[in-house]
């Protein structure tokens, strides 16, 4: 059986995004039958977990659900619940598989899942082995939407006297053109014969939470790669989308 502070806790979190306007303490002791101080004490909790905010009225609002990605948050497991659907989607289109990406704490990639085609010559790859950003499609998409100081802090990690793709200015020179372009193309990929295409997810401020990655055999990918670019931008969207929705929905209460 739960504690009563465990049901109380998410009952609050569950009334307060139903409210459009910031909600005043008596208000929500009276709708939902709590003495002030308990009220008072779960308030605290929720804005000290950076789920609500108390304005300078003294109201409460919503901010966050939990599972939602922060900057400090990474909600991985939130991410792939909500891309998965999509995600499958897009493999039965482009016939290619697919992944989704994150980039980790070490600034490296991270498959979270792998969905195969339903066809007889189809590219799978070790999803338990991270990845160098700079080397994988879905790490060119992660960077290309990254905030400038963090793109910078990564392009500071690399070896300034390293040749090929992996000098700074080369990495700089190729998410230049993953920004134009709005998603990234690795047709040598590290493993010989397969290629991917990836863009990136972003939240509601515009940064990479992750990317869609989609990947086959080259000559395939190669003689499909509009439509293979297209499926994967148009998906990376739809999560984005979907990721900002739930975000901006307790960030902005509808009007009455």
């Amino acid at each position: 059986m739960a504690a009563p502070s465990a049901v109380r806790i998410l009952e609050l979190i569950e009334w307060l995004a139903t409210q459009s306007t910031p909600a005043t303490l008596a208000h929500t002791c009276q709708a939902l039958d709590l003495p002030k101080s308990s009220t008072l004490l779960l308030f605290n909790a929720l804005v000290e977990g950076g789920y609500a905010e108390r304005g300078s009225d003294g109201r409460y609002r919503l901010v966050r659900l939990p599972g939602e990605p922060t900057g400090e948050r990474r909600a991985w497991g939130t991410l792939l619940r909500v891309a998965e659907p999509h995600l499958r989607r897009a493999v039965a289109e482009a016939r290619e598989s697919g992944f989704v990406a994150v980039l980790t704490d070490g600034l490296c990639i991270r498959y979270l899942n792998k969905l195969l085609p339903d066809r007889e010559i189809r590219y799978d790859r070790d999803i338990t082995n991270d990845r160098t950003a700079h080397h994988v499609a879905s790490g060119l998409a992660i960077l290309s939407a990254l905030p400038e100081e963090q793109f910078e802090r990564y392009l500071s990690t690399l070896d300034a006297s390293a040749t090929g793709a992996d000098h700074p200015d080369q990495v700089r020179a190729r998410v230049a053109k993953v920004r134009a372009d709005g998603f990234a193309i690795n047709l040598k990929g590290r493993v010989d014969g397969a290629s991917g295409v990836a863009a990136p997810i972003l939240d509601a401020d515009r940064r990479a939470i992750g990317a869609i990655n989609l990947s086959g055999p080259t000559d395939r990918v190669v003689g499909n790669v509009d439509a293979v670019a297209r499926v994967a931008k148009r998906t990376a969207a739809q999560v984005s989308e979907e990721m900002a929705r739930r975000a901006t929905a307790v960030r902005k209460p509808a009007k009455p």
